[in-house]
This record gives C-alpha cells, structure tokens and sequence, in this order.
C-alpha cells in the first residue's frame, strides 16, 4: 500500500507561508532552497514551492501562479511497478526526476510526477522526502 508522505502548496512568498505553518501547528524545518521551503511534522513532509510558471513541466491544471496544493506525494515500494498501475489506468507521466533540488544526488529514477484523471499532479517515490532533520 502506498502512502501519503508529502504535500506541496504553491503560492508567492514561501518564507511568510512557511512561517505561518511553522507558528501555527509547530512544525520543524528539514531543508530549504531558493525556490522552496520543507517542513515536516516527523512524518510528512509539506513543501512550501515559489509559485509554478509555464516553463515548468508540472505546472498543474490551475496553471501559473497557482496559490494552493499543488500536488501530493505518495511513497511506493517499487516505482516500476507503480508506474504501471497509473498507465494502465489512463494515469500520465509527466516528468521522471534523477535529482532532487539544488542537484542533490537521489537514487536513480527516485521520484516520478504524473497526473490523473483530473489533471491533479501526483508525484510518487521509493525513498520518499524528508521528513526528520539529518542527523548530526
């Protein structure tokens, strides 16, 4: 059984919106980039993503600019396997990720973004996202 492990809303200022989680519902920041902020509660991750724009392949059915989840994040046992299932059931590959962020190495093919029925964007991993801080 797959399982929700990571959450992504989009929307214009990441800090102010990362802020505001983590005051409100004490959550802990994992990582951070230029274009996004991770938060988790230790155990789901909530990515906090700069606006999407239509250069990028996911935009997603509300298109640029979109504030709001933009996609949700499922944890797999085997990608290929996944992959299939989606296929099979009209499900579209949109983007396979060799790298994660600022380019950190991932496992190959590591995460996968796809879309449903409703043009929702999917995303779905073996190894997941961060969810506690690295150790020390």
């Amino acid at each position: 059984m797959a399982k929700i492990k990571h959450i992504a809303i989009t929307c214009e200022d990441p800090d102010a919106v990362a802020k505001f989680y983590k005051e409100g519902f004490e959550l802990f920041e994992v990582a951070r980039n230029a274009r996004q902020v991770q938060l988790s509660d230790g155990d789901i991750n909530l990515t906090i993503l700069k606006w999407k724009t239509d250069e990028d392949a996911d935009v997603g059915p509300n298109g640029e600019n979109y504030s709001g989840i933009h996609h949700i994040g499922f944890q797999v046992d085997n990608l290929e396997d996944t992959g299939a299932k989606l296929r099979d059931i009209d499900g579209n590959e949109i983007v396979r990720r060799e790298v994660a962020g600022d380019g950190e190495p991932r496992p190959p093919r590591a995460e996968e973004k796809w879309s449903g029925p409703n043009g929702q964007v999917l995303d779905i991993s073996e190894p997941g996202w961060l969810h506690k801080l690295p150790m020390d």
